[in-house]
């Protein structure tokens, strides 16, 4: 469990990293705002699926204009995640959830596995606003766990 809260925290971080690096730029473009909306998105979709709850009324690729909405989507989760994770227990982790994703289709996947996915997405994505970020001749910020852990 040590690991995995680490790791959520660094998620925490990492997110609040990059929306500052988001407003910093003031940037127009869109795509980037969409895919940051994208993962505070993914990650209140997949928090509900741990939660035993539904999450088809989530659209995970709508546009997006309001950095300050999105800041708030990713400090709920944030709270909601730091809930969840609070009261897991390291037996839980290997608990299957059964779930659909948003075409409907049925899935069973551990806990662990749904952390994972939730950990590795948002990395996955920051770096792509990150060289965004540079292409559009803005700062990139530094979101490696590693400058998290040195903290």
């Amino acid at each position: 469990m040590k690991t995995i809260k680490s790791m959520m925290n660094h998620l925490y971080w990492a997110d609040g990293r990059i929306l500052d690096a988001l407003e910093d730029s003031k940037t127009r473009n869109k795509d980037l705002l969409k895919l940051a909306r994208h993962v505070a998105v993914a990650e209140r979709v997949w928090l509900s699926r741990l939660q035993g709850k539904g999450s088809a009324q989530y659209s995970l690729w709508e546009e997006a204009e309001d950095l300050t909405a999105i800041r708030t989507m990713f400090e709920e989760n944030a709270e909601q995640y730091r809930t969840y994770i609070e009261e897991l227990q390291e037996a839980e982790l290997d608990e299957m959830i059964d779930y659909s994703n948003q075409s409907g289709v049925p899935f069973r996947t551990s806990v662990r596995d749904i952390l994972l996915q939730v950990l590795l997405h948002g990395q996955y994505h920051r770096g792509q606003i990150n060289r965004a970020l540079r292409i559009e001749s803005a700062e990139p910020v530094q979101v490696d766990y590693i400058t998290f852990a040195r903290l």
